[in-house]
């Protein structure tokens, strides 16, 4: 969905709420604070589901898909894309505003009717994979990463990124880690991922070597 300036306006609102109460929004609550008709949000975002989707989406889009080079791409610029990739991803995930999504999400689960828990999952780890399976691809292609299954691999990416960050700061132990932290695991993850499906730790039988 391509949002207008004034709907982003409207979704900030609807996210400034959720980080506020700790749960998710009427439309009656977000049309007073984005100084809108309910009329006007059902119009727009179909209702509460719809409205809940477009706020994840918005979250999510701060992590951007990447760019794939057509020709020349190498082991540094790929493992450059891989560290930016993981910087943003891990801003996004310890922020306030993620870190009450979530906690939202996993309060709702299994609760008929609230399907808050799917849209987090669909815009969240599933967006995530879609925008960083074309890179892992072209890193494949180029013959750079050594790997059987895109989602394995990037299942793998997920693991050494996020660790148990998140889900610490979901349950309130620790605090959201600084610039320099950030940057320091995007690195290490970029690097240990290298280490375990880059195409030159392999043998000529295929194998593993040991490094």
């Amino acid at each position: 969905m391509e949002l207008t300036e004034r709907q982003g306006e409207v979704l900030d609102a609807a996210l400034a709420l959720l980080k506020e109460k700790g749960e998710a929004p009427t439309m009656n609550a977000v049309a007073e604070r984005a100084s809108c008709s309910k009329e006007t949000l059902y119009k727009w975002f179909g209702g509460r589901d719809g409205l809940l989707t477009a706020t994840v989406q918005r979250q999510a889009a701060q992590v951007r898909a990447l760019p794939v080079p057509d020709r020349g791409l190498d082991a540094e610029a790929l493992q450059a894309s891989l560290v930016a990739f993981a910087r943003n991803w891990l801003r996004t995930i310890t922020g306030e505003t993620s870190v009450a999504l979530n906690r939202l999400a996993i309060g709702e689960a299994g609760i008929e009717g609230r399907g808050l828990g799917r849209i987090v999952l669909d815009n969240g780890p599933r967006a995530m994979q879609g925008r960083l399976e074309p890179l892992l691809a072209a890193g494949r292609e180029a013959g750079l990463l050594d790997f059987a299954d895109s989602e394995d691999a990037f299942r793998v990416f997920f693991g050494l990124v996020v660790r148990d960050t998140q889900i610490r700061l979901l349950l309130g132990d620790g605090e959201r880690p600084t610039e320099a932290e950030i940057d320091s695991r995007a690195v290490q993850a970029a690097a240990q991922f290298f280490a375990l499906f880059g195409a030159d730790h392999r043998g000529a039988d295929g194998r593993r070597r040991n490094t």
